[in-house]
């Protein structure tokens, strides 16, 4: 298979310089499903250096914000025209299911939209009263200027575009690097912005490895900012490379997400089978690969014999296949690196004293299933508590753990007892008591009655150790800005602060 051009440097397509390649493997059966270039720190160098010529002496930055937003919208059209093409590609390449790769592309198009709006909607500046009709004052905010964007694999599309878009809408120019596991769709959303009418050099793009791909572009001197999203230990290094040259740096680096599940919330049936269907959805949506799964199931004790029964009997119906199947609810895990390391976590829960109540391995191959692909059964490990390495490391594999409570604020103490604090939920009949604890819980995102549902419009990110930042929003915005205050005095006249 021959290798697609997939560095892309001051608008032109090339190979990597050394000339190195490597497979892009299909999850669902192991095949190679492209080759694609293989950068290396000059790569990146090129790569930085039409970045910075854009930034500094191109017309983009300087661009008004009426043909910036417009452009923002043509790529959201361009995204809903290849629409078919483009989830395709997403579910082959993450062995996500087709339709949730059409979810996807529905949702990076709203991101473009949204922030092509909010940047119009914006006034000139905010005006400063200094205290004196003889002073004009006014806070602006300007580009960072060149960006490195360092991109997951589990959301390769979705996670560009929550960068891409506001630092476009902000005027930066950047180098953005995906997962070397899954860049294909990313390759695509390049070719768009070029098609949009982005000037060459605004948008360069970089395939390869963290180490040194990664590492290059966060310690590169000629680089403002670095966002990164991703796990706790490369954002770590993604932040101390970056330290030296005092650059700004966004981190999102996961969570582990309790799902904090009351007993009144299960007093009916309807609200027994929501809070049920939902927490199947929190954990096991993309096969657990998500930065927000509610992988800690937290149900109150004179509930949990019950709810955990349902939930693994209904586990054990979910059908795994290719994503790209009919009626396939949950595809492989993205590589054998995430199958091993999803089995390793399952084998230390059960040597810790966790009851696996079901799924735990490989499932048998079927039709829809090819025996050589990595998937891994919906797991369910009853009995957990905190001291596990299940229970205290992001898995990001489709493990639910499942604890217990018997007060509101045993659960509140349990939810928080984490070193991350992405994202949580709470189920609740009461009112009240749900906004009580959701008020009560450190994490960036509280879900009350409802899990994973985020909107562009709202901020994105977590306390703790899942990162520093904000994406999406008008945070998401500032991200990419600099605050500029001009102070400009109307009538100037001598000080005679000194005599002389």
């Amino acid at each position: 298979m021959s290798a697609i051009e997939t560095i892309h440097v001051d608008g032109e397509w090339r190979a990597a310089a050394s000339g190195a390649e490597r497979e892009v493997l299909d999850p669902a059966d192991a095949t190679t499903l492209a080759t694609v270039a293989e950068s290396d720190a000059s790569d990146v160098d090129a790569a930085v250096a039409a970045a910075r010529r854009a930034f500094d002496s191109g017309p983009w930055p300087r661009t008004p914000v009426a043909e910036r937003a417009a452009l923002l919208r043509r790529v959201a059209d361009l995204l809903q025209r290849d629409r078919e093409e483009i989830a395709l590609t997403e579910s082959r390449d993450t062995g996500k299911t087709l339709e949730e790769g059409r979810v996807d592309v529905d949702d990076v198009t709203a991101a473009f939209r949204y922030f092509a709006d909010l940047v119009m909607n914006e006034s000139g500046g905010r005006v400063v009263d200094a205290g004196s009709p003889d002073v004009h004052s006014v806070v602006v905010h300007e580009p960072v200027g060149v960006c490195s964007l360092i991109t997951p694999w589990n959301y390769p599309l979705l996670q560009a575009s929550w960068k891409v878009a506001p630092a476009l809408a902000a005027g930066n120019t950047f180098v953005l690097k995906p997962s070397e596991v899954t860049p294909l769709s990313t390759v695509h959303l390049v070719r768009l912005l070029v098609e949009a009418g982005l000037p060459a050099g605004v948008a360069n793009l970089v395939t390869g490895a963290g180490d040194p791909v990664g590492a290059c572009m966060s310690e590169h001197p000629d680089v403002d900012l670095v966002s990164f999203t991703g796990g706790l230990a490369s954002g770590t290094k993604v932040s101390q490379a970056a330290a030296p040259t005092v650059k700004k740096v966004a981190l999102e680096l996961g969570g582990k997400n309790p799902n904090v599940v009351f007993a009144d919330a299960c007093a009916t049936e309807e609200g027994f089978d929501t809070a049920v269907d939902q927490a199947l959805n929190a954990a096991f949506i993309h096969s657990g690969q998500v930065c927000s799964a509610g992988a800690r199931l937290i149900v109150e004790e004179s509930v949990r014999e019950r709810f955990v029964a349902e939930l693994a009997r209904r586990a054990e119906r979910i059908k795994l296949g290719r994503g790209t199947e009919p009626g396939v609810e949950c595809g492989p895990l993205v590589s054998r690196q995430q199958w091993e390391k999803t089995r390793a976590y399952v084998e230390s829960a059960l040597a810790e004293g966790a009851s696996l109540r079901c799924g735990g391995g490989q499932p048998e191959p079927a039709a829809h299933r090819p025996a050589t692909g990595f998937f891994f059964a919906p797991t369910v490990l009853d009995q957990c508590h905190r001291e596990m390495r299940v229970v205290r490391e992001e898995t990001f594999g489709p493990i639910l753990t499942v604890e217990t409570f018997r007060t509101e604020d045993e659960a509140v103490a349990l939810a928080n007892d984490t070193e991350y604090g992405l994202a949580g939920a709470v189920w609740s009949s009461d009112a009240g008591r749900a906004r009580r604890v959701a008020g009560r819980l450190r994490h960036g995102t509280v879900w009350i009655n409802d899990y994973h549902p985020y909107l562009p419009q709202a901020e994105w990110g977590g306390f703790g150790k899942s990162g520093v930042g904000r994406e999406l929003g008008p945070s998401g915005l500032a991200e990419y800005r600099e605050a500029k205050h001009i102070y400009q005095n109307l009538d100037p006249r001598p000080v005679r602060w000194f005599a002389g």
